[in-house]
């Protein structure tokens, strides 16, 4: 897929695990899981946000883009 997640990199850079990310954002670390391993088919708006609200980042910080 073109679409790469880079959220691993961004949890590491903010010293955060996943499972804190998840409590906060308010979804389950099972999902949070999907999503990190680029195996997700969507997301949502609302949780994107949360997201870049808990990290403090862009969508474009967690989303790339590439025509690999």
């Amino acid at each position: 897929m073109a679409i790469q997640i880079h959220l691993d990199d961004i949890l590491q850079a903010h010293g955060m695990r996943g499972k804190e990310l998840a409590e906060i954002i308010g979804i389950t670390p099972a999902n949070l899981s999907i999503l990190r391993s680029g195996k997700a088919k969507a997301i949502r708006f609302t949780t994107l946000d949360a997201i870049c609200k808990a990290l403090d980042c862009q969508p474009g910080a967690i989303i790339k883009f590439t025509n690999d």
